[in-house]
């Protein structure tokens, strides 16, 4: 995948998540519910935790915690990145995902302090916590991530017993 590419992938991310965190923000109050079917409403809620609302409560020496690890995380995401084969296309994707969700919660921490989150999926009465596109983007490419350092084949050449494994 070519580079150009791999970081469009993480400038749409960050353009549709950081949208429609802005619409979520503006168009609705908090906790306002909006069922769209009967496990998945839009709900505006803020984290100033991280996954989960881990360290929510904590005095707000988090933000500065999560917005420096985010940082971080951005920094080395976007050079393994670059410094990938164009042939690692799966690999690639799963990078830009987790990057181009890394980067669009970092822009609300800085900016806000908190994390916009308006996605709510449930189950009769049980609630999974609420997310937003950046969460669904580091998830997906997580994910993908797993998928294939778990099922990854490698690869040896049979003619040839000094050539190194892939």
């Amino acid at each position: 995948m070519p580079h150009f590419l791999r970081y469009s992938i993480v400038v749409v991310i960050v353009i549709l998540d950081q949208i429609t965190k802005i619409w979520a923000d503006r168009t609705l109050a908090m906790y306002e519910q909006i069922p769209i079917t009967g496990f998945f409403n839009i709900t505006k809620a803020y984290n100033y935790g991280a996954a989960f609302s881990f360290l929510d409560n904590a005095g707000g020496w988090q933000r500065w915690f999560f917005t420096a690890i985010s940082l971080v995380v951005s920094i080395v995401l976007s050079v393994w990145l670059y410094r990938m084969q164009k042939e690692e296309r799966w690999l690639s994707l799963s990078i830009a995902l987790i990057l181009g969700g890394a980067v669009g919660n970092l822009i609300d921490r800085v900016w806000y302090g908190y994390v916009v989150d308006f996605i709510q999926v449930y189950w009769n009465t049980s609630y999974f916590p609420s997310f937003n596109i950046a969460d669904a983007a580091i998830s997906c490419g997580t994910v993908l991530l797993l998928i294939l350092t778990l099922f990854e084949k490698n690869e040896t050449t049979v003619d040839d017993p000094d050539a190194t494994v892939k």
